[in-house]
């Protein structure tokens, strides 16, 4: 089994610019929130599954996940949140360990915002987190999604504190520089480090 890196931190954090600079180096990366995507398109079991729990509004003209109309019936109901994440989940892990499995690159990472919150550092040997200011993250991730401060906001509050994320990272890359250099730089010297790391 080759070493596995969980990559995670927090939202505008710049958690996808460092995973593809470690792509650009050659390096297979695992996508949690992609498989999450892929596990309800339409034609997959579990899409059928959700829209016979929650009804056909959850399912918009083209046959696709109304990921809006969802979080909001979700948002509102403990039971069926729970109920979504009981099905969901199991399925998630399973296509990530699969795809962690065919990875061919000499080590791969796991990418996920909820890498530690939802416990998937079980499959991986080491922690690294993108870190930049709470303040960082607001203006960022404001920028980038147009969404309001007060969502990205509620984002960060759902997730671990910037506190614990630093306090469980093995690797910590500092994103706080304007400068792509400085970023690539960072990762080069950790992709060094992760080859000569043997299992």
């Amino acid at each position: 089994m080759r070493l596995i890196i969980g990559l995670t931190g927090g939202i505008g954090s710049g958690k996808s610019t460092v995973a593809k600079e470690f792509i650009a180096l050659g390096i297979d990366v695992i996508d949690a929130d992609k498989v999450a995507r892929e596990v309800v398109e339409p034609g997959q079991p579990a899409l059928a599954n959700i829209e016979l729990y929650f009804g056909k509004e959850v399912v918009d003209a083209n046959g696709e996940l109304d990921r809006a109309k969802l979080r909001n019936i979700i948002f509102k109901s403990d039971t069926k949140k729970q109920w979504l994440n009981e099905l969901l989940h199991p399925i998630i892990r399973d296509t990530l360990l699969k795809q962690l499995e065919q990875a061919q690159s000499k080590y791969v990472i796991l990418e996920a915002p909820l890498l530690l919150e939802n416990n998937l550092t079980k499959y991986t040997d080491y922690t690294l987190v993108v870190d930049v200011t709470e303040a960082l993250q607001i203006q960022r991730a404001t920028q980038r999604d147009s969404n309001s401060i007060t969502q990205i906001q509620a984002i960060m509050d759902a997730q671990i504190s910037r506190e614990l994320r630093l306090q469980q990272a093995d690797y910590i890359i500092d994103n706080s520089s304007t400068d792509l250099v400085v970023l690539k730089q960072q990762v080069k010297m950790l992709h060094l480090q992760f080859l000569s790391i043997q299992k």
